[in-house]
This record gives C-alpha cells, structure tokens and sequence, in this order.
C-alpha cells in the first residue's frame, strides 16, 4: 500500500491497523494527519487505480479500506463495512467487548461468509464483537420483562 499511495509513504495517511486472512480478504484501517487529506480516498485512488494495484499484486484478494477512529464504538461500526450497524456499546473495557445492533437485513452481511467480516472486524479493532439484529435484541428484551413481571407476582 505504502509504495502505491503517496500520502501513506510521506506519512500523512497513516496505516493504523490491518487484519488480513491471506489469499481472501484484507481490512486495512487508516487515518489522516492533515484534516484536508481522506484518507480511504488516497487509498483507494481516483476510480479505485491505487487500491486495484495492490489487489493485484495480491492476486485478486479483496481490501477494504476502513477509516480509523479513536472512539472505539466509531471504529466498530466502521470496521463492520460494507454493513450498516444501527448502534455500538462498548460493554466491557477491560475485557475489550463490543456489542453491536445492526437492522435485520444486514446481519447476515456483518457476520459475512463463514463469520470472516466479523472476525477481521475484531482483529482491526482488538475487540471482541458480539452481533446481534435488532428482531433478536427485541425478542431479548421482551423475555427479560417477562421474568420481571414472573418476580414480582
């Protein structure tokens, strides 16, 4: 990535982390120290030429580009793309736990083929991430008012 885009060589865009399942499929998250450079655009290239490059050299296998954040719930959500998330909870700090909401027509793209999008998601992110569609969150908290309401008879 570094020898196809100029701005991560002269160290404006800065990679900050990448998670990556060789031969299939990359995450690559970066971020700008000049407010006036995007970073995923300086990646990618006009009309993807700079990220084709490097999916080239790599043989076909796939690179999302990610922009980084330093509010971790920000992250996730970016982390999860090409998904939609609807809500991010940082559960624990210590034992890094996010849990995530997304609708229900994107969980099946947020967990991704065999669990590979949520899997480089936590690697990009350190954080273990535990999806969930808004119809499961849903039927959760109906479940839980019920045994509320059972405690109190």
């Amino acid at each position: 990535l570094e020898l196809e885009v100029p701005e991560v060589h002269e160290g404006v865009v800065q990679i900050k982390s990448v998670a990556r399942e060789a031969g299939n499929r990359s995450k690559v998250a970066v971020h700008s120290l000049d407010d006036n450079v995007d970073p995923v655009g300086s990646c990618v290239g006009a009309k993807g030429a700079r990220i084709k490059a490097v999916v080239d050299e790599l043989h076909g296998e796939r690179i999302d580009v990610i922009p980084w954040d330093k509010e971790p719930a920000v992250f996730v959500a970016n982390a999860l793309s090409p998904a939609k998330v609807t809500h991010v909870e940082i559960i624990d700090d210590e034992e890094k736990i996010a849990r995530v909401i997304v609708p229900d027509d994107q969980l099946s793209l947020a967990i991704g083929r065999e669990g590979q999008n949520a899997r480089l998601a936590a690697k990009l992110t350190g954080l273990k991430i535990d999806i969930k569609s808004e119809s499961q969150v849903g039927s959760e908290v109906n479940e839980d008012d019920e045994g509320e309401n059972e405690k109190d008879s």
